[in-house]
């Protein structure tokens, strides 16, 4: 944990670099899913690979905890917060690059085709599958379910729909805050070079990921966009929306979390402002006034309670973070 003043010193040698886009004790809440947590110490939005390359010559300085983020959308922070230094790409990070063909209507004999396609580490995962559908592009369809980011989706090898990002990345452009090459700008990493698995990577927790390719096929606009809309309705009719992280609980091998959340009886089960869905039981929602401490123990409470009923110890999805923070 930095001391206030390395703090202190942290924060002015950023906003000297970068004045627009450092802020001092922002709120956590604003920044993910869950919509609870404490305060970080400092905040960078890095614009570009510019402004990358500049924190990470201040953190390589001042060698802070450090924490990159994309949407949120599978953290808790702490109501203690985190003293160190939280990175959000935006802007020029939220680019796509569509294949150059597609500025015209596909043409007979081109249907099935493989493309590649770039998009930044910022990018949300539904708006890419949006984009690539509306371009006549599948095999990532299954992205519209998954409330995260590009760079988070292939840290995570996010999944969803019977599919994960291993099957259709191809590479990913990664910088490293504080091995002293990001001057140099990102470079690329092969898949098979980030040992993707169930909700894993290689990647370091200094490592982001600026952009990634992924391949997709040519097809016909329609059907499509008729898949994303069919997994958009599978979603509202099956998961919860409001404030929540998705799944909690990783599936354990030949099963599935949520299955044995119900089977133990625990659907509506509260932890002060903190409630298991009762339309996903693998999923857990923040109510108004709910605090991340609520969240953390309704998910020992759960873990404890299958463990008792079932003999099976789920892991958990769900990444704490924060000072006080430990494993839920």
């Amino acid at each position: 944990m930095s001391t206030s003043a390395e703090l202190a010193s942290l924060a002015g040698d950023l906003r000297d670099r970068l004045p627009d886009a450092t802020t001092e004790g922002a709120s956590f809440a604003e920044l993910s899913t869950y919509r609870v947590g404490g305060r970080v110490a400092v905040l960078v939005r890095a614009k570009d690979v510019d402004a990358l390359a500049a924190v990470a010559e201040v953190a390589r300085r001042h060698r802070p905890r450090l924490l990159v983020i994309g949407r949120g959308s599978n953290l808790l922070m702490s109501d203690v917060g985190f003293s160190g230094l939280v990175v959000v790409l935006e802007g020029a990070f939220e680019a796509i690059e569509l294949p150059d063909h597609l500025s015209r209507a596909l043409r007979a004999g081109e249907a099935g085709e493989e493309r590649l396609l770039r998009a930044g580490g910022a990018v949300p995962l539904p708006v890419l599958a949006r984009r690539a559908a509306a371009a006549g592009l599948t095999g990532v369809e299954f992205f519209v379910g998954i409330p995260g980011s590009v760079g988070g989706a292939v840290r995570m090898n996010a999944g969803g729909h019977g599919r994960e990002t291993v099957e259709v990345l191809r590479q990913a452009w990664v910088v490293d805050l504080l091995d002293g090459t990001a001057t140099a700008g990102a470079h690329a990493r092969r898949v098979e070079d980030l040992d993707l698995g169930y909700r894993h990577s290689s990647l370091r927790a200094s490592e982001v990921v600026t952009a990634a390719e992924f391949a997709v096929t040519t097809a016909e606009t329609e059907a499509c966009e008729a898949r994303v809309a069919e997994i958009v309705r599978w979603r509202r009719e099956h998961q919860p929306g409001g404030q929540n992280a998705g799944s909690v609980f990783r599936n354990p091998p030949g099963d599935s979390a949520g299955r044995l959340i119900d089977a133990a009886g625990l659907k509506g089960l509260r932890v002060g402002g903190a409630v298991v869905s009762d339309k996903h039981a693998n999923f857990f929602q923040a109510e108004a006034g709910a605090t991340a401490r609520d969240v953390i123990d309704l998910v020992g409470e759960v873990q404890r309670r299958v463990a008792e009923s079932t003999g099976v110890v789920l892991v958990p999805e769900l990444h704490v973070v924060g000072d006080d923070a430990g494993s839920p």
